[in-house]
């Protein structure tokens, strides 16, 4: 990692990102601690902080660990990374997957270790153990469903993967002291007729919908998303634990008086609620901290006013490996030539779905679809427009995912993944970049050889461009998404 100046560092530690969590650790002159930048405890004042790469040279400094945030536990630090790693995996499972009524057991042979091991660790590092937190996700979740949708309280007990009403009825009383239905009529939910559910999602504002929306508009692949004046559609397919596959249709539209989206899906995806939720939350960037990032790229308005807007949002993915290829496809052509390539392969390999919204009707090929092609790849994907090396290029990629070697859902590393990234054939810096910022969700990314970036700081000669961006850490990825909606104004 190339160290940002301090008040890149100080920037990140105010926001307390967990996406910058062992990366970094602050030394508090005013009591002699050190801390992870995620640090729950009362701010300090940027003059008594300094920075350091590992807690080693904190340490050396003459600076003790901090009791609240254990800079023991956080990630990429030795001996015990692996565990710190493991329970972090567990609690984005639990969170994402907390319907599908698995047992704390089966959680533990998925991550690839033992229940008592993933109970130890998890507790020591979160305070609370698995069950109590998975608990805790269930109840949320209903009641979540039990105010916004209309559901009856035995399907939100199964979407929120209690095994029988009767338990569901006995926590919720116990945690709440309230019952469902006593919550229902407080809420005084209506009825909805048509099956689907519909949930909120706040958000930090301000928030640009207008932005987001338009940019994903412009990207929007056809037969698999659409957006028009009502807000974001698209497809989906996924497959629950069991590798039972889910396929269905969801839309995002802003309730601004809320501060909160919108999230309508399709009855046939309830199993996967969850993880549905999860990946709107990426894709809206739902997790920021606005106040924080505008305060630090302000900046950028003394080049050009105007050039950041608070309240910008980094648009994440829905899908990795769909925005991975959407990503090669658009390797050195226009963005709308890109999407309507795109939008060739899937209505030739994407598989059919009924959805009744208008421009729905496939979802994106999955990386088996196209690892089944490698034995004539470039004439499978030649006719569509898609040059023999970027044809190639997809294969590899596929062939990683299919393989799980790449992981950015989980990527506490982006250099690492950028690094594996840039090892497939046909990808470079643009492509790796463009990914870490958007289907990592990397807020510090930065693709400087863009075409949109150089024309945004125009005159600025572009071997200029790196160093001026330094100043933008730890947000260049934001610092991007306002360049190029700058462009559109």
């Amino acid at each position: 990692m190339q160290p940002p100046d301090t008040r890149a560092w100080y920037a990140a530690f105010k926001a307390k990102d967990a996406r910058f969590d062992g990366r970094f650790f602050v030394g508090v002159s005013s009591t002699g601690i050190y801390c992870r930048p995620v640090c729950p405890a009362r701010l300090p004042k940027e003059q008594n902080c300094t920075f350091y790469e590992t807690a080693a040279a904190a340490e050396q400094a003459g600076f003790r660990p901090c009791l609240m945030c254990r800079p023991e536990l956080a990630p990429g630090s030795a001996p015990i990374d692996a565990t710190s790693a493991l329970v972090r995996s567990a609690a984005r499972l639990l969170e994402e997957n907390c319907g599908t009524g698995q047992s704390i057991d089966e959680y533990a042979k998925r991550l690839g270790c033992s229940a008592r091991h993933l109970r130890r660790a998890f507790t020591a590092e979160f305070k609370v153990s698995p069950v109590q937190y998975l608990q805790t996700c269930r109840l949320l979740l209903a009641k979540n469903l039990l105010t916004d949708t209309g559901l009856s309280v035995l399907d939100v007990a199964m979407a929120s993967g209690f095994g029988s009403l009767r338990r569901f009825n006995d926590l919720f009383r116990k945690q709440y002291r309230l019952s469902p239905t006593g919550l229902r009529r407080q809420a005084a939910s209506s009825k909805n007729g048509d099956g689907h559910v519909t949930l909120l999602l706040g958000y930090r504002p301000p928030y640009q919908w207008g932005q987001i929306l338009d940019f994903l508009a412009a990207r929007a692949i056809p037969g698999v998303e659409s957006v028009d004046g009502d807000g974001y559609a698209r497809t989906v397919h996924c497959a629950a634990d069991d590798q039972k596959l889910f396929r269905g249709w969801l839309r995002v539209a802003h309730q601004s008086a809320r501060n909160a989206l919108a999230v309508t899906a399709s009855s046939t995806l309830l199993p996967v609620l969850p993880y549905l939720l999860a990946r709107v939350r990426n894709l809206f960037d739902l997790y920021c901290y606005p106040d924080a990032v505008y305060e630090s790229l302000a900046a950028m308005n003394s080049i050009k006013p105007g050039l950041c807007v608070a309240g910008t949002r980094l648009p994440g993915c829905f899908e990795p490996f769909e925005l991975a290829v959407r990503a090669i496809l658009g390797q050195q052509i226009t963005v709308k030539a890109a999407r309507t390539i795109a939008g060739r392969l899937v209505a030739a390999f994407g598989a059919p779905l009924e959805t009744g919204i208008k421009g729905l009707t496939h979802t994106f090929p999955t990386p088996c679809a196209i690892t089944a092609l490698e034995d004539d790849i470039t004439g499978s994907l030649g006719p569509l427009g898609i040059t023999g090396a970027r044809a190639r290029t997809i294969l590899h990629l596929a062939r990683n995912f299919a393989a799980g070697e790449l992981d950015f859902s989980l990527c506490a590393q982006p250099e690492k993944e950028i690094e594996k990234l840039m090892a497939i054939p046909g990808i470079g810096v643009w492509t790796a970049q463009y990914m870490a910022m958007r289907a990592m969700s990397w807020p510090d990314a930065f693709p400087h050889t863009d075409h949109g970036v150089k024309k945004a700081l125009e005159p600025l000669p572009p071997e200029d461009i790196p160093a001026l961006a330094e100043k933008w850490r730890p947000w260049r990825s934001y610092a991007t998404i306002n360049l190029w909606n700058s462009l559109n104004t």
